[in-house]
């Protein structure tokens, strides 16, 4: 037996969803600039350390950080040669990016993100171009551009 919902109006919801939505936006701006704040007094405090004399290694003691894992290895090759194998014209490292983001469910408006994963993205495909397996183009922008390479056969 199907049960059937009487609501038939629903900006009552979408008007608190979007409402929730902007408050986790601001949310998520005040935690970058506390962020911001936060690396502005570490630099301040290492540069008054070194002012007073401190001449060990500052690096060293900072606690260890759990590093973000986001490809698993070769995971990002193997999603860079299908986007490329799949591709109607060469792509920019950005547009690969934005389309490997989008493949995952992430965001690609996040410019972090995709800046992030574009210089990833160019040092990965760098050395596929120093083993042959794609081309990069530069283009009138100086913006290099991948295709695959050709099989010979």
């Amino acid at each position: 037996m199907a049960i059937r919902c009487r609501i038939k109006d629903f900006t009552e919801t979408h008007n608190g969803l979007l409402k929730h939505r902007g408050e986790l936006f601001r949310e998520a701006e005040s935690i970058t600039e506390r962020l911001a704040e936060i690396k502005n007094d570490i630099k301040a405090l290492d540069k008054t350390l070194r002012v007073i004399g401190y001449e060990g290694e500052l690096d060293a003691i900072m606690p260890r950080q759990r590093r973000n894992v986001i490809f698993g290895q070769g995971e990002l090759l193997d999603a860079l040669m299908l986007e490329l194998r799949h591709a109607e014209r060469p792509l920019k490292s950005r547009e690969l990016a934005q389309n490997v983001l989008a493949t995952s469910g992430d965001d690609i408006r996040d410019r972090r993100a995709v800046s992030d994963l574009t210089r990833r993205i160019s040092k990965c495909l760098r050395v596929q171009r120093e083993k042959g397996v794609v081309i990069g183009k530069q283009d009138e922008s100086r913006n290099i551009q991948w295709v695959l390479r050709p099989r010979a056969g």
